[in-house]
């Protein structure tokens, strides 16, 4: 186990280190440099060339990026120059509160696609199993600000059952005392996964279903009941700890459009409020939040996936 863990760690680092490598030419790659893109069109040569001095991009790129990977790993990760204020600050306020969207919206995903996939493969063939496929697959391909408007019209307009507007708290637990306001956002991030877990699940079940072990149990006179709960159910949440764990980056990036919809005041609302006015820093710091996180999630996955099977420890 210390080996599997070792040899992930060093991929996650070398991941991570290619990540700030892309997030630095990303950087360079802004219309008219670094200096052209905040400071804007207008600003005169002199005033371009005093702020490249300042900052160092008049120093050779290898120079730069060095220098670039000293501050981050110190934590520093620019200045906005719209908000006049360190993208550190922006990002340890904002993302608490995108991390709280984005875990219940997979907690609800998982709670809802377990049993549904379970369902499915259990009823393999029945109406049930059509149905819910049909209901799947519609979920799944319809775009999450669609789902957002029709839960806002449905339940926030219509029915007046849930505000339409999530809660607008400085603090995560400001955000938990408003409750009610956060049913829709997160069932509007959770939605297309539990669509796309319960499809795996179903799957997974119906593979060990098919096992050697499943006839043996069966042989021995086990009830059905009996064989789900201990022997398929555990083999099939290893893969469904996987995709978790794959997902989780997936919900961070996806929350933007959440987030917009609803004035929800996380880091999604953040990156869409620096696109549109330009704030060049405060998209790249969170483009590295982002990029990190996926990493993370990716060994998140690997780990879980070797706690529960230990052949995989043994092969890699």
């Amino acid at each position: 186990m210390i080996r599997f863990l070792v040899k992930r760690l060093t991929q996650a680092m070398v991941v991570l280190l290619l990540v700030s490598v892309l997030v630095f030419v990303l950087l360079h790659l802004l219309p008219g440099g670094p200096a052209r893109a905040i400071l804007g069109v207008q600003a005169t040569p002199d005033a371009v060339a005093h702020f490249n001095h300042q900052q160092g991009y008049d120093r050779s790129l290898p120079e730069q990026y060095v220098a670039y990977l000293g501050r981050l790993l110190t934590g520093d990760l620019g200045e906005s120059y719209k908000l006049n204020q360190s993208v550190a600050s922006l990002l340890a306020e904002r993302l608490p509160k995108t991390a709280l969207l984005a875990g219940l919206a997979l907690a609800l995903a998982a709670v809802v696609a377990v049993p549904l996939g379970v369902l499915q493969a259990v009823r393999r063939g029945r109406a049930a199993d059509y149905l819910l496929t049909g209901v799947a697959f519609l979920a799944y391909a319809t775009p999450v600000f669609f789902l957002g408007l029709v839960l806002i019209l449905v339940f926030g307009q219509q029915l007046q059952l849930l505000p339409a507007e999530a809660p607008q708290a400085d603090t995560v637990g400001g955000i938990l005392a408003q409750a009610p306001a956060l049913v829709l956002p997160v069932v509007t991030a959770a939605l297309g996964i539990v669509a796309a877990l319960s499809r795996y699940m179903r799957s997974a079940v119906l593979d060990n279903l098919a096992e050697d072990y499943v006839r043996t149990a069966r042989a021995k006179g086990q009830s059905n009941a009996r064989i789900m709960a201990r022997h398929v159910l555990r083999n099939a949440l290893i893969p469904l700890a996987t995709l978790l764990g794959l997902y989780l980056p997936t919900l961070f990036s996806g929350t933007l459009v959440v987030e917009s919809m609803f004035n929800y005041p996380g880091m999604g609302l953040l990156f869409w409020n620096a696109a549109q006015s330009s704030d060049f820093p405060v998209l790249l710091g969170v483009t590295l939040v982002v990029g990190v996180a996926t990493v993370l999630g990716s060994l998140l996955a690997d780990l879980a996936y070797a706690l529960l099977d230990p052949r995989i420890r043994s092969v890699t």
